[in-house]
């Protein structure tokens, strides 16, 4: 530990420390609260880029100051999750919505149960109309 860490840092380290659990904290109140995956889509992006953005900050800060360490892992971190968090989310996203609209979930929103995600896969209401009916069978 440094003895003589200035005053004026460590509210600073603190505050961004602070703001990054504070903002992951809201995320998972917001995930745990919300009903559907469609209304959980944007929390869990709050918690890891801008709550973990905010602990990564007074990382590398108190890493500078304290010289102990080199902050390019903490720099790596940050790109990573940059990177990769967007892109999960694009990809469960519409892994989830073509599986909905597949099984003619009630879960998925109306404005999206009649949309094409992939051209190769049926809309909802082109497979309602090739279901065949009670009467076809007669």
């Amino acid at each position: 530990m440094i003895e003589d860490f200035p005053l004026w840092l460590s509210i600073v380290i603190v505050f961004f420390l602070l703001l990054g659990s504070g903002l992951t904290l809201i995320g998972a109140i917001g995930l745990n609260r919300a009903k559907s995956f469609y209304e959980r889509l944007h929390m869990p992006t709050l918690g890891t880029s801008w709550g973990v953005s905010g602990i990564i900050i007074a990382s590398i800060i108190y890493s500078t100051v304290s010289g102990h360490k080199l902050i390019s892992h903490s720099i790596l971190l940050a790109i990573f999750i940059i990177v990769t968090t967007p892109v999960t989310l694009m990809l469960l996203s519409r892994a989830v919505m073509q599986r909905d609209q597949s099984s003619n979930s009630s879960e998925l929103p109306e404005k999206m149960r009649y949309q094409k995600i992939d051209d190769s896969l049926p809309t909802q209401q082109e497979l309602l109309e090739k279901t065949p009916s009670l009467d076809d069978f007669k």
